[in-house]
């Protein structure tokens, strides 16, 4: 472990470094804390509607920028302006960001630094601080998978580094050795939370012992401290691969944004770290040193006022953003043009569970850039056998144990998919989920809204209930999925539309949650095609028809539904409507059913209340009223959680409640 001594802050040493590159390092340093003092102006006149300072922290952002090759990603946070300037984004449209405009890069749907740019290698933060380090871990493993001699760096805070992602994340890229630096800002608070009220230990590189990892202390205002010690880890990890700590031993001057103010930090504290400022000392240093006159710093001081006021007014100059619902539909999801291949191969009998099997090699066989994940899949196959025998089909690096650590392997799943990669990360159950649901609702849903970014994951869910299983095995939890945009939500009935679905799912840029109910796994046999063949998303299928009720389901739905049919054969005609992916739903299918028989009865095992039958049942009473003969009805589970015992999950099902509910509405 190395510690950072309180001199360093502000006494230089040039470490043979050439006049050139102090000059440069200089003009990298200098440029953000101009445009930093001239946001702070735009916010007091409103041109503004927030701003996150990192002024004073500026020596780690372009210490660690100047370190980095420009292929190496870097994934920055608030307070790191410093990298996208180090990166040279044209300053318009960075300043059309920070306003809003169309020509920023999240086209106004997103605020400040909440955004990546792909050509220069950033990957943005989310307000949620954590989730950005498992992403660092996918794009380092990616480099590890492809043999490059490459470093990912990550920036959190004191604060954020409180969060499970960052323990995830760090214990995840040290068990596989992921080639990233964790570069911690120890900036002394976490808005107004003191780092005494954060974290017990002395300093951040104590942590790195318990993953056994490398750990480094630099102080963070000297900007050449920060960009020789960087540049040494950096090198160090592109020839031997592993993670290393890096704390930055820094203090923020300004409020955690503006509004927040400073009225907590303690006067002297204050005046302390004001004595530290990373530019003004540098800078004299430069002229106390002979590299830099008053003259050539006015020069530069002169070229940045005019590039920055050059920036502003082609941001000025830019018509107010205008909204298109369609525009902004359209940028939720990826574009995927579905392509059908349909099936060759002969038929043969398969389990559920074989036919996913199946499906899932065959994808693997088809993308040689896909990489399996999840807990006990290698060796053991996985605790329900999906993956028996991929780890000698195709390898220990494609097809990978994980760490409880379902945040960072979702996290991990986006950064293969940024650095062109697809995954697939298997949730041991459905259930657990919960572990990972910042990583899949916020930053996988939402990456390609924000910034064009697409996330090529598949999250397999084996889900359900009807095996007594308790309330942690057996939830179904598809509806939290199904609300939110850039989602896509699969859930198939029988054996050969798993099979194709899946397929689909990996040829799918977009993120795909893929549910199994885990009881249908060796229970239910169908006849599926040999080889490769896909299936569309949003495309329903008629499992039965009828003429006197529609019975819309999915999942295991779709046989209580139809052995009900069958019961009733003599004495009704049921139609059977499988939806097989509720996002995107096949709501065409539906009204064309409901059109047809006039009663409705919407069915799934998930509870009432809450539950995707009440969205199907509106969207039926909405666009197909005057062609119905009674009241939309459901079907669903009893709104409690999945209780253990037989007797009691058989009364919680909606299976239970079936006949009664259609022989009302036939009735009716």
């Amino acid at each position: 472990m190395l510690t950072a001594s309180a001199d360093k802050q502000t006494h230089f040493d040039r470490k043979g470094l050439a006049d050139d590159v102090l000059i440069d390092i200089y003009r990298n340093i200098l440029k953000p804390r101009m445009i930093e003092e001239k946001m702070l102006i735009l916010l007091r006149s409103g041109k503004i509607s927030k701003w996150f300072s990192g002024i004073g922290q500026e020596a780690i952002s372009v210490g660690v920028t100047m370190a980095m090759k420009p292929e190496e990603y870097i994934l920055p946070m608030h307070r790191n302006l410093g990298v996208f300037t180090g990166r040279g984004l044209p300053l318009g449209r960075l300043f059309s960001q920070f306003q809003g405009k169309a020509h920023g890069y999240t086209k106004g749907r997103d605020r400040s630094f909440h955004f990546g740019v792909k050509e220069a290698r950033i990957v943005g933060m989310i307000s949620h601080l954590g989730p950005q380090m498992g992403i660092a871990d996918g794009i380092a493993l990616a480099h590890l998978l492809d043999g490059d001699q490459r470093v990912a760096a990550v920036f959190t805070g004191d604060g954020g580094a409180s969060e499970g992602d960052f323990h995830e994340s760090v214990n995840t890229a040290a068990v596989w050795g992921l080639p990233v630096m964790f570069v911690i800002e120890n900036n002394g608070y976490g808005l107004s939370t003191p780092s005494s009220e954060q974290f017990k230990c002395a300093q951040f590189i104590d942590k790195a012992i318990g993953y056994g990892i490398d750990a480094v202390q630099i102080a963070g205002n000297n900007v050449i401290e920060v960009f020789t010690e960087v540049s040494k880890v950096a090198e160090d990890i592109r020839k031997n691969p592993r993670p290393v700590l890096v704390e930055c031993m820094t203090f923020r001057m300004r409020g955690h944004e503006e509004a927040s103010g400073t009225k907590y930090v303690p006067e002297a504290l204050m005046a302390e770290w004001a004595a530290k400022d990373p530019v003004s000392n540098y800078e004299k240093f430069l002229k106390n040193s002979g590299v830099l006159t008053e003259s050539a710093i006015a020069d530069i001081r002169a070229e940045f006022k005019k590039e920055i006021e050059d920036g502003l007014n082609e941001a000025y100059g830019e018509p107010p953003i205008s909204a298109d619902p369609d525009r902004e539909r359209a940028d939720v999801y990826a574009p995927f043009d579905f392509t059908e291949v349909p099936p060759s191969g002969k038929m043969r009998e398969m389990r559920f569970v074989d036919a996913v099997s199946d499906g899932l090699r065959e994808a693997m066989h088809k993308h040689e850039d896909l990489v399996l994940m999840g807990q006990d899949i290698a060796e053991y196959g996985g605790v329900f056998k999906i993956t028996e025998g991929f780890l000698e089909l195709f390898g220990k690096d494609r097809v990978r144990n994980t760490p409880l650590c379902e945040a960072a392997i979702l996290g991990t799943g986006l950064g293969l998919s940024i650095k062109g990669r697809k995954s697939m990360v298997e949730m041991q159950f459905a259930d657990f989920v919960s572990e990972g649901f910042n990583q899949i609702v916020n930053n996988l849903a939402k990456i390609h809204y924000r910034w064009g970014q697409n996330a090529d994951v598949v999250v397999r869910m084996p889900t359900g209930a009807g095996v007594q299983a308790g309330p942690f095995h057996s939830q179904s939890n598809e509806a939290w999925f199904t609300h939110v945009p850039g989602l896509k939500v699969v859930y198939p009935a029988f054996p050969e539309d798993a099979k194709g679905l899946l397929i689909t799912a990996f040829e799918d840029p977009n993120p795909v949650m893929f549910f199994e109910h885990k009881a249908l796994y060796r229970s239910l046999r169908g006849e599926v095609p040999e080889g490769y063949y896909n299936l569309p998303f949003g495309k329903a299928a008629t499992v039965r028809e009828g003429s006197d009720l529609s019975i819309i389901t999915y999942g295991m739905g779709v046989h209580w539904a139809s052995a009900l049919a069958e019961t009733l054969a003599q004495e009704a005609s049921l139609e059977i409507i499988d939806l097989r992916t509720l996002a995107p739903l096949d709501s065409e299918s539906v009204f064309n059913s409901a059109r047809k028989t006039g009663k409705v009865l919407v069915l799934h095992e998930d509870t009432m209340f809450g539950g995707i039958g009440g969205e199907i049942a509106s969207l039926v009473g909405e666009h197909c009223f005057s062609d119905l003969d009674a009241p939309v009805m459901r079907c669903a589970s009893t709104d409690t959680p999945v209780p253990f015992a037989g007797p009691l999950e058989e009364q919680f099902l909606a299976k239970s409640r079936l006949e009664k509910t259609v022989r009302e509405l036939l009735d009716y």
